[in-house]
């Protein structure tokens, strides 16, 4: 199937271009208000202590974020977004479970940061079918059944495609998409899932076959929105090409890998499906796997990811050329960070929040310190400048890949 991006403009036409103008926006720091830490000074000296987390809404949010905008959380400092160009509102920051659930941590400290990303205005919580072999489900499910949160208030999405061993539970198929996602309802115990995600393109399954299958899930109500992982930009309008051309239901999200050390696909190739036909990005890794954070300056822990059984790829990539040379522009960053009194961990996820598009960024945690300094990023991003910016990608060697990426 050929796909051109002209072919879905008929399409977008009723959409109120102003919808999301405010994304794609945002006023100078310190607009609109005192601005955060009641000092009126918002250059690069201070960021005014961003490591804490406070419950306190910030005021300088831009104006006419009554809706469809960003806003602030009425008891928290948490942002919300559409999700893409959807009606569904999530929090900037995410709380995935990729390692750490059912795996790297205990059921306790699982329920320990799920209850502080809760009480800080997380309401999006991620996980997969394939993660810990379902055990991060079991858990993520059995969290939110004893907390007793109000089903409405949260989002959980989970992604589909290895299911198992058997030739039929991995793929894309009509079978696997609906088998896999009642199997994962199951074991979160939960009636439905916000948002069901493809965990990879199926090259056996054609497209309008999936398409078809995510439609049904939805309409069964096992679903409220279906996404993509890992999609190129290509696959995506493919997709939505099928759903228009069949009326179906086409996918409103992308989940993608973004960080300081991977940005085309979500400044170059995200924005202009966001424009086009409405898919928000939902992105993951922010901290390059924990590379950002220093952990691995000195060698590679013990008790790191990267020496965890299974993650190989990640010790052979901190050890790589190219893994050095981003070390080494790591330790750069750092200073930065500690000029601007904040993390490097925190500026990172701010930077990564600042860009065009992102509806959220889903974090990965062992442990509520490490949540907490996350949780201080939204500081960070309130305060955050162009110059601020320009100032990173020069000490990355990159240069901004669009000139509308940025909502500082």
């Amino acid at each position: 199937m050929q796909v051109s991006f002209a072919c879905t403009e008929h399409n977008l036409k009723s959409r109120s271009e102003d919808r999301l103008c405010g994304l794609r926006t945002a006023p100078p720091p310190g607009g609109g208000g005192g601005g955060q830490g009641g000092n009126g000074h918002h250059g690069t000296q201070s960021l005014a202590k961003p490591k804490e987390v406070t419950s306190v809404a910030m005021k300088n949010v831009p104006q006419g974020h009554a809706h469809m905008k960003e806003a602030i959380g009425r008891h928290s400092s948490m942002k919300y977004r559409n999700l893409g160009k959807s009606g569904l509102r999530v929090s900037c920051l995410g709380l995935g479970t990729w390692v750490t659930f059912g795996s790297q941590i205990s059921d306790e400290m699982a329920e320990s940061l799920m209850t502080i990303a809760y009480e800080n205005g997380i309401n999006l919580f991620d996980t997969a079918e394939v993660y810990a072999s379902g055990r991060a489900e079991i858990t993520l499910g059995s969290i939110i059944k004893k907390k007793g949160w109000r089903r409405s208030s949260f989002v959980v999405t989970t992604k589909i495609y290895w299911g198992g061993q058997a030739e039929t539970e991995r793929g894309l198929s009509r079978k696997h998409i609906i088998e896999g996602l009642r199997g994962s309802l199951s074991r979160l115990q939960l009636e439905y899932v916000d948002i069901v995600f493809a965990n990879r393109t199926d090259v056996n399954s054609p497209m309008e076959e999936v398409v078809r299958a995510m439609t049904f899930v939805i309409n069964q109500g096992m679903a409220m929105y279906w996404g993509t992982s890992r999609w190129s930009a290509m696959e995506i309008m493919e997709a939505y090409s099928v759903a228009r051309q069949f009326n179906l239901i086409p996918p409103v999200c992308e989940q993608a890998e973004y960080h300081y050390f991977q940005r085309d696909k979500v400044e170059v190739q995200l924005p202009e499906l966001y424009h086009k036909i409405g898919v928000g990005a939902m992105t993951w890794s922010p901290l390059a796997c924990g590379l950002i954070t220093g952990k691995y300056n000195e060698g590679v822990p013990d008790c790191s990811r990267a020496a965890m059984k299974g993650y190989q790829w990640l010790k052979e990539r901190v050890n790589s050329e190219e893994g050095r040379r981003q070390l080494a522009k790591i330790k750069e960053l750092h200073l930065l960070a500690d000029r601007l009194g904040c993390t490097a961990a925190q500026l990172a996820i701010a930077w990564c929040l600042r860009s065009e598009g992102v509806s959220s960024v889903l974090l990965g945690v062992s442990n509520t310190e490490q949540l907490v300094e996350n949780l201080g990023s939204l500081r960070v991003l309130s305060q955050m400048t162009p110059q601020m910016v320009s100032e990173i990608d020069s000490l990355l060697g990159n240069k901004p890949h669009s000139k509308k990426e940025s909502r500082a």
